[in-house]
């Protein structure tokens, strides 16, 4: 291998071998591509999967605005059943993201809102949003001019 080449650091097998290995490799510094790897115990793959799925993010927005109960959440977030409404949330809970409080009334009333942390999160992700709104026209024709390529080499 040529030096400064980079040459990936998992094995055949598709696993990332462990840290001594990788840094005998290469050193990528804290810019570790491999750090939001797909195995199933990475926490921080988990966590990624975890907000960036389309109805948490939904609830998470919603979530931002105010604290909602789950039949408001459920009405405002068209196409999302009620048990994946009730999986996505408690799954916000666990992560500490969403708080959920039960008032002790007939019938019980149950509302949630997003917890500090949860905001921060809102806030991130809001970022995003930004960024792709600025940059949806670039990535428009970057798909047109790549698909035009590819049409061409068939």
């Amino acid at each position: 291998m040529e030096e400064g080449t980079l040459k990936s650091p998992r094995h055949s097998t598709g696993t990332a071998p462990g840290p001594a290995a990788t840094a005998a490799r290469c050193d990528y510094g804290d810019a570790d591509p491999f750090q939001w790897d797909t195995r199933e115990d990475c926490e921080v793959r988990q966590i990624l999967d975890r907000i960036g799925d389309k109805w948490s993010l939904l609830v998470i927005a919603l979530l931002d605005v105010s604290t909602l109960r789950f039949t408001e959440l459920r009405r405002e977030i068209d196409g999302i059943s009620q048990r994946m409404l009730t999986v996505t949330l408690r799954q916000l809970e666990r992560d500490g993201l969403v708080k959920r409080t039960v008032h002790p009334v007939v019938p019980p009333r149950v509302e949630y809102q997003l917890t500090p942390m949860g905001r921060t999160l809102h806030t991130t992700i809001n970022a995003l949003v930004v960024w792709t709104e600025e940059h949806q026209n670039q990535i428009a024709a970057a798909r047109e001019e790549y698909d035009r390529r590819a049409a061409t080499a068939l």
